[in-house]
C-alpha cells in the first residue's frame, strides 16, 4: 500500500484582518508566524525573504492589497483607489523576477476596477486573495499528479532551492511532484542541494521533507555532477520564478548548471510551475530581469564575515535555463514535453480570473 499523500505545512493564512506569514528566515531552528496589518510591512517581508517562492510571493501580495483596501476604508474622505494603487506600486518593487507577483497585482487591479467604494474593495479583494490561495493548493496537487506520472520508479530525484509548501500556498510545485511521486512509490529518496547563499535547500526543503517523513540527503552544489554521474538520480526537478513564452526558465541561481549537468549525464530535467508563472508577453529568457542581491549574503554567514576582508561578491539571485535543456514543463493545465513556444501557447493565457 502506498503511503498517504504528505501535506502538512501551510505558510500563509489570513484571519480577522491579519495576514500571518511563517518566517522562513528562522527555519529550521525556530517556527514562528509573523503578523501583518499594513501593506508596507508585507512589501518588506517579501523583499527580506520572510516569504519567498514565486507563488507564495504572489499570494502574500494579494493579501497585502486586502490590507491596503482596509486602510483606505478606515481613513475615508479621500480617493481610496489612488491610495491603493500607490500601495501596490510598493509591492511591485519588492522583488523584480517573480512574475507571479505581477500576475497577482494585475488580477487585483481588475477586481478593484469593478468596485465603487473602499467597502466594496475590501470584500472583493479578500474574496479574490482567498481564492488565489485555495486555487494554488489545488493546482499544486494537480501538478504533483502530472509530474509524478513522468517518473519511472526505482531511483532518487534531485531538487534545488525550495519549491514546497513554503514557496506556495501549500503542497508545492517541484516538491509537490516529489511528494506525489513518493506517495506513489516512484522515488526511493530525495537529494537536495544546499542552495547557497541562503541555504533554502538545507534549511527549508530538508525541513519540509523531514516533517512529512520523506528521506532526504543534502549535498553541496559542487557535488551534483558526481551524483548525477553515479546513476542514482532519474530526474532533476525544479520550480520556476518566471518562464518566457519560448520556455526559457528563470529559477534560483544554480539551476542552469544543473540542467547542463543533467543533459550531459542523460538525466531528465523537469520544471514544475503554475501557468501564472509563464510570461506570455516575454519573448525569451534574455528579457527576464535578474535580481542582484547584497554582496553581504555571500561574504557573510549568519552575520559573520567568512570571506577575506576586501573581497567582493557577485550575487545574482536567479539564472536562466534555456528551453532546449528542459525535458518537461509541468503545469496544472498540462505537461509540455521538450517545451517550445507552440507547446506553451497551447496551455492558454493563464488561469481564469
Amino acid at each position: 500500500m502506498n503511503p498517504p499523500l504528505p501535506d502538512t505545512i501551510r505558510p500563509i493564512r489570513f484571519a480577522d484582518g491579519v495576514l500571518y506569514l511563517l518566517d522562513q528566515r528562522r527555519l529550521p531552528v525556530e517556527t514562528r508566524e509573523n503578523a501583518y496589518t499594513e501593506l508596507q510591512a508585507v512589501a518588506t517581508a517579501i523583499r527580506d525573504m520572510v516569504v519567498r517562492g514565486a507563488p507564495a510571493i504572489g499570494i502574500a501580495a494579494g493579501f497585502g492589497v486586502v490590507l491596503a483596501c482596509e486602510a483606505a476604508r478606515k481613513r475615508g474622505g479621500h480617493p481610496w483607489r489612488a491610495e491603493v494603487d500607490t500601495a501596490m506600486e510598493q509591492l511591485a518593487a519588492s522583488r523584480p523576477t517573480a512574475v507571479n507577483l505581477f500576475w497577482a497585482l494585475d488580477r487585483m487591479r481588475r477586481v478593484l476596477d469593478s468596485c465603487a467604494s473602499a467597502e466594496d474593495a475590501c470584500a472583493a479583494s479578500l474574496a479574490t486573495a482567498q481564492t488565489m490561495l485555495e486555487d494554488d493548493i489545488a493546482a499544486n496537487r494537480r501538478m504533483g499528479e502530472l509530474g509524478a506520472a513522468l517518473i519511472t520508479p526505482g531511483r532518487a530525484v534531485l531538487t534545488h532551492c525550495n519549491t514546497g509548501s513554503l514557496a506556495t500556498g501549500g503542497f508545492g510545485t517541484a516538491l509537490g511532484v516529489i511528494r506525489s511521486a513518493w506517495a506513489g512509490g516512484r522515488v526511493t529518496e530525495v537529494f537536495a542541494d544546499e542552495t547557497r547563499p541562503w541555504l533554502q535547500g538545507a534549511r527549508l526543503t530538508a525541513w519540509e521533507l523531514v516533517q512529512d517523513g520523506i528521506p532526504v540527503r543534502l549535498l553541496c552544489e559542487g557535488a551534483a555532477a558526481s551524483l548525477l554521474r553515479s546513476g542514482a538520480v532519474g530526474w532533476v526537478i525544479v520550480g520556476a520564478d518566471r518562464i518566457a513564452a519560448n520556455g526559457d526558465t528563470a529559477n534560483k541561481i544554480g539551476t542552469y548548471g544543473l540542467a547542463v549537468l543533467a543533459r550531459e549525464h542523460g538525466v531528465g530535467f523537469m520544471v514544475a510551475a503554475p501557468v501564472s508563472t509563464i510570461d506570455f508577453d516575454m519573448d525569451d529568457g534574455s528579457e527576464i530581469p535578474i535580481e542582484t542581491r547584497p554582496e553581504s549574503e555571500v561574504l557573510e554567514l549568519a552575520g559573520q564575515q567568512v570571506a577575506a576582508h576586501g573581497a567582493r561578491a557577485w550575487n545574482p539571485a536567479f539564472d536562466v535555463t534555456p528551453a532546449r535543456l528542459i525535458d518537461a514543463i509541468v503545469t496544472e493545465q498540462g505537461v509540455v514535453r521538450r517545451p517550445d513556444r507552440q507547446g506553451l501557447a497551447a496551455l492558454g493565457k493563464g488561469p481564469p480570473g
